[in-house]
């Protein structure tokens, strides 16, 4: 692989793409689908407004991973930082521009998702709720995608986005430990668990049992993720391989939101996109 090529990759933080395309497919479905002619707007311009809040993270993060992280793309000189503001300056620009095109609505709320992936890249390092930004990101990819369906944005979305929002508030600040040394703690554990508890409070009569088979799946891939948290006395835990797991999982969570009255074809994308996230993950750093 060219190496401008893969540090562009890195920087993106590409393979966590699959995620966010998962992100969309369950907003759109939970805001009444159809309308296909919007989804391909919707999956470049959250995919151009993810990107380019990744490179910006980079921009941003540059003096502390000198410090701390000295192999990513900046401090190694794979690339400079004045490079790294234009190209993320130039995805989120595309980004925004493309979910306006689709309608005033979702031009609205990508200038809110914009304001909140500056805000949290300019600050995540320097405040210890920045997590909550982060949740707060992804919780306005559903209602932008929700907007995109015949229903528009409604209920569903937004307290499927809400679960999502807390699994990422978990998620992260697990993440956070893979920069400042410490134990793991286990509060953040909870946060992971929101996903499963609403669709066991919203879920009953014949979506009932498609919620509980989902929610063990999504339980059972948490578990698989977060165990060696549960030993770390015993030995050192390797958070990025935690973290990396976790975030694959977000496509469970997603595939759960819609699994009460998910058609045959969109679990089909889903398990795709999860296998596609596990191996983007052996190519490029999910952090």
């Amino acid at each position: 692989m060219n190496q401008r090529f893969r540090t562009l990759l890195t920087l993106g933080r590409v393979s966590n793409l699959p995620t966010v395309w998962s992100n969309c497919l369950a907003g759109w479905w939970l805001g009444g689908g159809k309308n296909y002619w919007t989804l391909p707007l919707l999956l470049i311009g959250v995919s151009a407004l993810y990107t380019g809040g990744m490179f910006l993270n980079d921009a941003f993060d540059a003096n502390f991973d000198r410090q701390r992280r000295p192999t990513r793309p900046i401090p190694s000189g794979e690339i400079t930082r004045e490079q790294v503001w234009l190209w993320s300056f130039g995805f989120l620009a595309v980004g925004a521009l493309a979910l306006a095109v689709i309608s005033k609505t979702c031009g609205v709320l990508a200038l809110a998702l914009l304001a909140s992936i500056v805000l949290y890249d300019a600050i995540h390092k320097a405040i210890v709720a920045s997590p909550w930004l982060m949740g707060l990101c992804r919780f306005w990819v559903y209602v932008i995608a929700g907007a995109t369906g015949i229903w528009g944005v409604n209920g569903w979305p937004i307290w499927c986005g809400a679960a999502l929002a807390f699994y990422i508030v978990g998620l992260s600040y697990v993440a956070r430990r893979e920069s400042f040394r410490g134990p793991v703690p286990y509060w953040p554990l909870i946060f992971l668990a929101a996903p499963i508890v609403l669709a066991q409070l919203l879920d009953n009569g014949l979506a009932r049992k498609s919620a509980i088979l989902f929610s063990i799946i999504l339980a059972l891939w948490i578990a698989r993720c977060v165990r060696t948290i549960f030993q770390q006395d015993e030995k050192e835990v390797n958070v990025g391989k935690i973290v990396s797991g976790l975030l694959a999982g977000i496509v469970f969570v997603d595939w759960l939101a819609v699994s009460a009255f998910c058609p045959k074809w969109l679990g089909i994308i889903f398990a795709i996109l999860f296998g596609a996230t596990l191996l983007l993950q052996k190519l490029v750093p999910a952090t």
